[in-house]
C-alpha cells in the first residue's frame, strides 16, 4: 500500500494576527499545532512535495508576479460548520489569487473540490462539536472585538508543506515582481 504523501498548501501568512488568534488556534486548529502561522488559504491541496520541483516553483512564482501587492483587514468574526474565523475585508484580491491559482494549476482545485464557492478566510478554530465552538466563539468574539480590525498587507504568497508533521515554508512567490 502506497503511503500518501504530505501535503502542501499556497497560503498568504498573516503575522499582524497571530497576536490576536495565536491562543485560540494553539488550542483549537489542529494545524497551528504542526506548526502552521495565522494564514489564508490561497490553494489546499496543493502539489504532492514529490511533484514540487523548480519547473513548479518557477510557474508558481509567475503565477503570483502580475499582482500588486495589497492590504486588507481582519474587521469581522464568522462561522462555517465545523469553523470559527475572521473575514477579510475586502476578499477579492484574496479571491483572485486562489482563482489564479487554480487556472495555473487547474489538477489542484481548492479543498479538493468540496465546496462550492471560495471564501478567503483566516481560521481560528475548528471542531466538530458545533456547541463547543459556539464557546469558542465567544470567547474568541470577547478577547478580538476590542483589537479588530487587524490591519494586514499581502506581499507575497508562501508554499508551505508538511513534512514529518511539520508545516514549513519552502518558497516565497512575491506579488508585483516582474
Amino acid at each position: 500500500m502506497r503511503e500518501a504523501q504530505p501535503p502542501s498548501a499556497l497560503v498568504v501568512l498573516v503575522p499582524e494576527a497571530e497576536a490576536l488568534v495565536g491562543r485560540f488556534r494553539a488550542a483549537h486548529d489542529p494545524t497551528a499545532a504542526a506548526g502552521m502561522p495565522a494564514h489564508i488559504t490561497v490553494l489546499y491541496p496543493f502539489l504532492s512535495p514529490a511533484q514540487i520541483d523548480d519547473a513548479v516553483l518557477d510557474e508558481a512564482r509567475a503565477c503570483f508576479r502580475d499582482f500588486e501587492p495589497f492590504s486588507f483587514e481582519l474587521a469581522r468574526i464568522s462561522r462555517f460548520p465545523g469553523v470559527v474565523y475572521l473575514a477579510p475585508e475586502p476578499a477579492a484580491a484574496l479571491k483572485a489569487l486562489t482563482l489564479q491559482a487554480w487556472d495555473r494549476f487547474p489538477e489542484c482545485p481548492p479543498y479538493a473540490g468540496r465546496y462550492p464557492d471560495i471564501v478567503p478566510h483566516l481560521s481560528v478554530a475548528s471542531a466538530s462539536d458545533e456547541r463547543l465552538l459556539d464557546g469558542v466563539a465567544r470567547a474568541f468574539g470577547a478577547a478580538a472585538e476590542p483589537h479588530l480590525p487587524v490591519r494586514a498587507d499581502v506581499s507575497e504568497v508562501v508554499l508551505m508543506v508538511n513534512a514529518s508533521e511539520r508545516w514549513a515554508v519552502v518558497a516565497a512567490c512575491p506579488l508585483g515582481a516582474r
